[in-house]
């Protein structure tokens, strides 16, 4: 690890002013996937700039019914939050799902938000890597590739997104505040991340000086019924081979509101909307579900070693709307 500058701004206006001055300097939170990265070369700032001691770790809820979180609210204490465990169950499960206890103890919001992917060729300086080296090649697509995507992937890059909040929250449509620059301004959560397309080297559609304070969950009854579900190759500290973050209401016998991201899959995560607009009106059932999945999945590309994802997408997906119409059944 080279040596670095080490900076902790007092404020939120003084760490945007530091990280647009230094165009190789990186904020710091929790550090849980930057401090890897340095270790193995992958990224080598000449400036970290600790946010963590700043004052971001709140969890409000809004009188109009939002929940606004922190940037620097760790993993733990949202997925513990009682107003998450009881209305947004989906985004508690996602992050009991991630990581260990000890790493969800430092992880934080906007840290998770931003963590790039565990492609083994992009954490391998010594292997060709657009996402790392743009122009370089992309390993992946003629090497071991059982881990990429399925979904949004194009030639110069088949990397897939890791976090399973990330997942979660593509469901629940929060919004973003960004401080940079030129002030504060709002982005919507589906508006935050980018297919690779020519460009991988860039996850997301924020600037490199801007910085996540804090996002808006809003109010969303449905969500009352959600879930998330990972398939993974061990019971704990595995990144999700598939995953899906789903909310289903059924009112009068047909799903009246849906929403579906995958995770694992693809860049970012995934929103499954084709599969969504097929079940409005539809009947709650398991041939429904899997009929709308599988229009999801016509755009499904698998690679030499992940066919097997397409499948167990279909399976997860399925299975999962039926357990949460089955739910609703039972509380009827």
């Amino acid at each position: 690890m080279k040596t670095f500058d080490y900076l902790a701004p007092d404020s939120v206006d003084i760490a945007v002013e530091r990280l647009g001055a230094d165009p190789d300097s990186k904020l710091l939170a929790g550090g849980t996937n930057l401090v890897d990265l340095m270790k193995l070369g992958v990224c080598n700032p000449d400036t970290l700039i600790d946010i963590s001691a700043l004052p971001l770790d709140q969890v409000d809820l809004t009188e109009s019914g939002e929940l606004q979180i922190g940037a620097n609210v760790r993993n733990s204490d949202l997925a513990a939050h009682p107003v998450v465990r009881t209305r947004y169950p989906v985004l508690s499960e996602a992050l009991l799902a991630g990581a260990s206890g000890q790493l969800r103890n430092m992880a934080t919001t906007g840290g998770n938000l931003f963590q790039r992917t565990r492609c083994p060729y992009f954490m391998d300086t010594a292997k060709a890597c657009n996402k790392r080296e743009p122009g370089s090649g992309c390993s992946a697509v003629g090497g071991v590739n059982r881990d990429m995507a399925i979904l949004g992937a194009s030639s110069q890059c088949v990397a897939t997104h890791p976090s399973d909040m990330a997942v979660a929250l593509a469901v629940l449509e929060p919004h973003l505040e960004i401080l940079g620059p030129a002030g504060r301004r709002v982005v919507p959560f589906d508006a935050l991340y980018r297919l690779p397309g020519d460009h991988p080297e860039l996850d997301t559609t924020l600037e490199r000086d801007d910085l996540v304070v804090s996002l808006a969950i809003p109010a969303l009854q449905a969500a009352r019924t959600s879930t998330y579900r990972k398939v993974r190759d061990r019971a704990s500290f595995a990144f999700a081979l598939v995953s899906v973050a789903a909310v289903l209401e059924v009112q009068d016998g047909v799903v009246s509101a849906v929403r579906i991201a995958l995770g694992g899959v693809a860049h970012k995560p995934w929103r499954a909307r084709a599969a969504e607009q097929q079940l409005i009106g539809r009947s709650p059932t398991r041939a429904e579900f899997a009929a709308a999945i599988e229009l999801e999945l016509e755009a499904a590309q698998a690679l030499s070693d992940n066919e097997f994802k397409i499948p167990m997408v279909r399976s997860l997906v399925t299975q999962t709307l039926v357990q949460l119409a089955g739910g609703q059944v039972a509380q009827r």
